[in-house]
C-alpha cells in the first residue's frame, strides 16, 4: 500500500512542480489561439476551458490505460512507482509539448507538424504510421465496447453485430460533425461518469487495501521487482509497451491537437494537456491497484490473458451486482470515446497532409467513406477470426509507441529551432526511442507468445544496438534542429 501511495504523490507533485518547468521551458503567451484567430465552425470551434478539460481527458484516457495496465500489474508493484515516473516526465510532456506546438501552428495535426519540421517524406511515413494505427484502434475500440455490450444482454450473436454496427455508425456521425455538435456536448458528461467510477472504486478498495502489495527494501527484494513477470517478461521493454497510455501514449500525439483547436489561452495549456494525463495516470493507478488487490486474493487469476477478464474479476470483487452494470456502461463510453475520435483524426490528418478541404459535410463524407469500407473489413476478419482481435491489439500497441517516439522527437527539434532548452522532450523521447527499437528487434514468436512479428535477438544484443541507433537518431535531430534554427525562412510558430 504504501509503494501506491507514493506512487501517487509523485503524479501530484509532477503537476504542481513539473508541469510548471515545462510550461517556463516552452513559454505560453497572450497571442490568439486557432479557435479564436481563425475559427472555422468545424475543428476550431472556442470552448471553455472546464469543457476543454474533459474533453481531453476523454479523448485520450480511452480503454487503454485500464486494460494495459491491469495486464502490466502481471509485472508487479514497480509499476507503482514506474508509471507515475514515466507519466510525470515522460507522457505529461509528451501530451503538453504537442498540444502547444499544434497551437501555435493553428491547430496542425501532429502529422502535418511532422511534415512540416522533418519534410514531406518523413511526414508521409509518418501519416501512414498514425493511420494504419488508428484504422487498427477504432477496429479494436468497436469490438470491446461491443464484447461489453453482450454481457448485459442476451441473444449472444445478434447483440454482438448489432452493437458493432451500432457503434461504427455513431463514430461515422461523430467524425462528420462539427466538433461542437457531438463531441463537445457529450464528453464532458462522459468524463464527470469516468470520474465518478474512479471515486468510487478508491472507496471499494477500502477493506482490500491490505491486500495492495509493496516493494520489499532490500537487495534481494528489489532485485525481484524487476524480474516478477510470471512468463519471463523483460520489464525493458514489455511493461512500457504494455502498459503504454498510462505512461506515454503516441495515441495522445494524435488527439491533443483536437483541443488545441478548441483552447481560447495558451495559458489553460498546462492544465489540459499536462493536467489531464496526470490525471490518466491517477485513473491507470486506481486499475493498478484493483488489479493487484485480484493477484494478491486470487494467485490463479495472474494467468489470465485477457484484459477484460481481469477487469471482470476487479468489478466482481468490489462491487455489488448493480454498481458492476455501473461500471460496465461507463467502460463502454470509454471505449467508444476513444474510436470516434480516433476516426475523426484519420479525417483531418489526411486532409491536412493533402490540403483536402473539408468545410463542408459532403466534404467531409467523401474522405470518410473509403475509411469506412477499410474498417468494415477488418471488423469482418477480426470478428471471425479467433486470433484477430489479438493481432490487431498487439500491432497496435507497439505501433502506438512509434508514434510516442516520432512526438518527441517533434518535441526537441522544435525547442532547438526555437533555441530553447531541449532536454525536457530529449529524456523522455530518448527513453521511447530506446524501448521501441529494442521491442523490434528482441520481440518474436520465439520470444513472446502471441506476437506474430519481430526479428528475435538476443535481448543483451538489442538493447546494445537499439542504444547506438537511439543515439544516432538524435545527434541527427538536434544537427537538423540547429540548421532549422539558422534558417531564416523558417518559422516554427505560425505568426
Amino acid at each position: 500500500m504504501i509503494t501506491f501511495l507514493v506512487g501517487i504523490l509523485i503524479l501530484v507533485l509532477g503537476y504542481f512542480f513539473w508541469s510548471k518547468v515545462a510550461e517556463k521551458l516552452f513559454g505560453p503567451d497572450d497571442r490568439k489561439t486557432p479557435a479564436l484567430r481563425h475559427p472555422d465552425g468545424v475543428e476550431r470551434v472556442p470552448l471553455s476551458t472546464k469543457r476543454n478539460l474533459l474533453i481531453q481527458l476523454l479523448n485520450i484516457a480511452g480503454m487503454g490505460p485500464i486494460v494495459g495496465v491491469v495486464l502490466g500489474m502481471k509485472f508487479g508493484p514497480i509499476v507503482f512507482l514506474l508509471l507515475p515516473i514515466g507519466n510525470v516526465i515522460g507522457g505529461a510532456i509528451h501530451d503538453y509539448y504537442v498540444g502547444m506546438i499544434s497551437t501555435r501552428n493553428n491547430g496542425a495535426d501532429t502529422t502535418s507538424l511532422v511534415q512540416k519540421f522533418f519534410g514531406k517524406n518523413v511526414g508521409g511515413l509518418f501519416l501512414g504510421l498514425v493511420i494504419f494505427s488508428l484504422l487498427l484502434l477504432v477496429t479494436t475500440f468497436t469490438n470491446i465496447p461491443a464484447n461489453f455490450i453482450v454481457t448485459l444482454l442476451p441473444f449472444g450473436g445478434f447483440v454482438l453485430v448489432s452493437a458493432v454496427i451500432g457503434i461504427f455508425a455513431y463514430y461515422i456521425i461523430s467524425t462528420i460533425f462539427p466538433i461542437d455538435k457531438i463531441v463537445g456536448k457529450i464528453y464532458p458528461v462522459f468524463g464527470l461518469a469516468l470520474l465518478v467510477l474512479t471515486i468510487i472504486l478508491c472507496f471499494a478498495y477500502i477493506p482490500f487495501a491490505g491486500s495492495i502489495p509493496d516493494i520489499t527494501l532490500t537487495p534481494e527484494g528489489i532485485a525481484a521487482a524487476f524480474t516478477a513477470h510470471p512468463d519471463g517478461q523483460p520489464i525493458i521493454p514489455m511493461l512500457f509497451i504494455t502498459i503504454a497510455c498510462g505512461i506515454l501514449s503516441g495515441f495522445h500525439a494524435t488527439q491533443s491537437p483536437i483541443t488545441a483547436r478548441t483552447i481560447t489561452s495558451e495559458r489553460s495549456g498546462r492544465h489540459v494537456f499536462y493536467g489531464m494525463m496526470i490525471a490518466e495516470g491517477l485513473i491507470a493507478m486506481v486499475w493498478a491497484a484493483g488489479a493487484s488487490i485480484v493477484f494478491s486474493l486470487d494467485p490463479a487469476s495472474i494467468a489470465l490473458t485477457s484484459g477484460n477478464a481481469i477487469i471482470y474479476e476487479i468489478l466482481n470483487l468490489v462491487f455489488p451486482a448493480a454498481l458492476i452494470i455501473l461500471g460496465i456502461l461507463v467502460l463502454i463510453i470509454l471505449a467508444i470515446t476513444s474510436g470516434d475520435t480516433a476516426l475523426r483524426v484519420i479525417r483531418t490528418s489526411i486532409a491536412g497532409y493533402f490540403n483536402i478541404d473539408q468545410s463542408t459535410m459532403k466534404k467531409r463524407v467523401i474522405l470518410v467513406v473509403p475509411l469506412v469500407i477499410v474498417i468494415s473489413g477488418l471488423l469482418l476478419w477480426s470478428n471471425l477470426s479467433p486470433t484477430g482481435y489479438a493481432i490487431l491489439w498487439n500491432y497496435f500497441s507497439w505501433f502506438n509507441q512509434v508514434i510516442a517516439s516520432f512526438a518527441l522527437l517533434l518535441g526537441t527539434v522544435y525547442l532547438i529551432s526555437k533555441g530553447k532548452p531541449y532536454w525536457i522532450t530529449l529524456i523522455p523521447g530518448a527513453g521511447i526511442l530506446f524501448i521501441v527499437l529494442s521491442f523490434i528487434l528482441w520481440a518474436s514468436p520465439a520470444h513472446l507468445a502471441g506476437v506474430p512479428f519481430g526479428i528475435g535477438m538476443p535481448l543483451e544484443i538489442s538493447y546494445i544496438v537499439s542504444l547506438v541507433l537511439t543515439a544516432v537518431i538524435y545527434v541527427l535531430a538536434i544537427r537538423h534542429g540547429k540548421k532549422l534554427r539558422a534558417d531564416k525562412n523558417f518559422s516554427a510558430d505560425e505568426e
